[in-house]
This record gives structure tokens, C-alpha cells and sequence, in this order.
């Protein structure tokens, strides 16, 4: 199954970013079958409040593409995205997100409210499909724990 194959690249970014010294998240983007833009989430480390792993992959597909417009492609992270990271796919064009592990798992201050990304997806004018792909949400919710459980 693509989600499930695609999904775990993401996860496995995640882990590239804990190990890089980032916060646990990571993000691919594919089109037609191929990654084209991958990131981890390095906002912290680098000052830069927008390096979100999903936002890091859009600039990454958005490089590889020379176009900023992603339509027909599928946006995979490792965790639910923000809002930030949600706008930033609507603005790209990315029609679809799959992501591991939702929002109610993890800790409210990584989203910086009590949003739902549903209820803001329905705002736009053209609503992203979203699907939480459960399989793996453990797999993502680990490379959490063990992050949180390392820098305490």
C-alpha cells in the first residue's frame, strides 16, 4: 500500500530530525510515485519559526519542481500538521495530506492552540482531503516519547 510505504519515510524523517537535534516531525512529498521534496522540523535549532517539516518539504518539492504550484501531489507527515503547515499546502496547491499520528495524541503546545485542523480545512475554498492513517501512528507517538523523554 503507497500510504503505508510513503508514511514511513516520513517517520523516518521524523527520526533524521531528532537525530539532527530538531523537534520529532518529519514530511515527504510525492508526485506520480516519486519523493520530491522531503523535510524535518529544525525551527528551534535554526531560529526560524516557520521550519515546520511539512513546510520544510513544500520548499524542498516547490526547489525541485522551480514551481511553487504542487497540485497532483500527496504531502506525508509523520504527525498532524499545524496550521501554519496547513496553509502553507493550501497555498502550494497540495490537494492531500496523510499524516501518522493526530493531534489529540500529542502535547497542545506543539500546535500553539486548541484548532482543529478539520474545522479550519473547511474555510478554504478548496478544502484538502486529510487522512489520519492509523497504522502507524505508534511508530510516530514513539519517536515523540523518546524525544520527550530526552530532553527533560
Amino acid at each position: 500500500m503507497k500510504e503505508e510505504f510513503f508514511l514511513t519515510k516520513a517517520i523516518e524523517k521524523a527520526k533524521e530530525s531528532v537525530d539532527l537535534g530538531g523537534f520529532p516531525a518529519g514530511a515527504i512529498i510525492v508526485r506520480a510515485g516519486k519523493i520530491i521534496g522531503e523535510g524535518v522540523s529544525l525551527g528551534n535549532k535554526l531560529h526560524d519559526p516557520t521550519n515546520h517539516a511539512e513546510v520544510a518539504a513544500i520548499r524542498s518539492a516547490c526547489k525541485e519542481l522551480t514551481s511553487s504550484d504542487l497540485s497532483g501531489s500527496i504531502l506525508f507527515s509523520s504527525m498532524e500538521p499545524c496550521s501554519m503547515c496547513l496553509a502553507a499546502a493550501m497555498w502550494s496547491s497540495v490537494p492531500e495530506i496523510v499524516f501518522a499520528c493526530p493531534k489529540e495524541k500529542l502535547k497542545d503546545e506543539y500546535y500553539g492552540g486548541h484548532y482543529q485542523i478539520l474545522d479550519l480545512n473547511e474555510t478554504f475554498a478548496q478544502p484538502l482531503k486529510l487522512i489520519h492513517f492509523g497504522e502507524l501512528e505508534n511508530d510516530s507517538l514513539k519517536i515523540v516519547n523518546d524525544w520527550e523523554a530526552s530532553v527533560k
